[in-house]
């Protein structure tokens, strides 16, 4: 499933990310990449400066964490530190898989990515993030504090950015529930059931459709 979240940051915390990544210091992106993508990565990301990094992870953890769309959808166990990468012109990222174990301590699945747009998207051009699905290639290029997740093991690529300076947030999730056909059903399930809670918490309908998403969850989740 490709799932847009609107909004999961807000202007102020936009503005104080890209205060801060206007004085860091970026470096090659191949250093991070596994052999396979490292052919065809061509960024930069920003250097490990602990104190910093973690003054941005602050910022946006506050807002991934209380965001429902993203709870209902990715059902995280474990979320990544995330990456703040730049995409000057000539800079792409070819078709890659990102890779399915990751961690440098502790170690986890990759099951969901999710890209953070950082800046406004007629601040460039080029730089979609394109995603393959049955139903074709889908282009992605959102407005600043928009996110958008889509499964790890999905073929996608950056687009060549031409002009102007493409700022994304990145992060791997490893899902409660690992196939992505059950997280999607039950998403579906849960957006209907939170609709009916609202209206009607106590009908019998509002309660089968809680009991049938919740021991759904309880037969699928990996804990």
């Amino acid at each position: 499933m490709l799932l847009e979240i609107p909004q999961l940051l807000n202007r102020a915390q936009l503005d104080k990310i890209l205060e801060v990544l206007a004085q860091a210091a970026f470096v090659d992106g191949k250093l991070s990449a596994g052999m396979a993508a490292s052919k065809v990565k061509h960024n930069e990301e920003l250097a490990l400066d602990p104190e910093l990094l973690q003054r941005l992870y602050r910022i946006v953890m506050a807002s991934v964490g209380h965001s429902d769309p993203f709870r209902s959808a990715v059902l995280p166990a474990k979320v990544a530190d995330f990456i703040f990468a730049r995409y000057l012109p000539g800079m792409h990222y070819g078709d890659h898989v990102d890779d399915p174990i990751m961690g440098q301590g502790p170690r986890f699945r990759s099951d969901v990515s999710m890209t953070i747009f950082l800046n406004p998207p007629d601040s460039y051009d080029g730089g979609e993030l394109v995603i393959r699905t049955p139903f074709g290639d889908q282009e992605v290029k959102l407005a600043a504090g928009h996110a958008v997740v889509y499964p790890s093991a999905s073929v996608h690529r950056v687009a060549e950015v031409t002009r102007g300076e493409r700022l994304v947030a990145l992060t791997w999730i490893q899902s409660y529930v690992r196939d992505a056909a059950q997280r999607e059903l039950l998403y579906e399930l849960d957006q209907s059931r939170q609709q009916l809670l609202r209206r009607d918490a106590q009908s019998d309908v509002t309660k089968n459709i809680d009991r049938a998403y919740v021991n759904l969850l309880r037969m699928w989740a990996e804990v």
